[in-house]
């Protein structure tokens, strides 16, 4: 599935980073905290690793 928003594949690409142990889990906050309790791993890397080019910078939630 891929992001939506530019967004949305940065607090991925954080999640993700957390999971691998790049970066502390203490440092997520928000969407990034929420996406690493409720995501896998490969779910993750499928959003981080979408194109940015063409995407919003946010999504409204309507």
């Amino acid at each position: 599935m891929p992001a939506k928003s530019q967004a949305q594949q940065k607090a991925a690409g954080a999640a993700l980073a957390a999971k691998r142990g790049d970066m502390p889990k203490s440092e997520l906050r928000g969407a990034s905290k929420s996406m690493a309790k409720s995501m896998s791993e490969k779910q993750l890397d499928e959003l981080a690793s979408t194109k940015r080019k063409g995407k919003p910078g946010h999504v409204s939630k309507h």
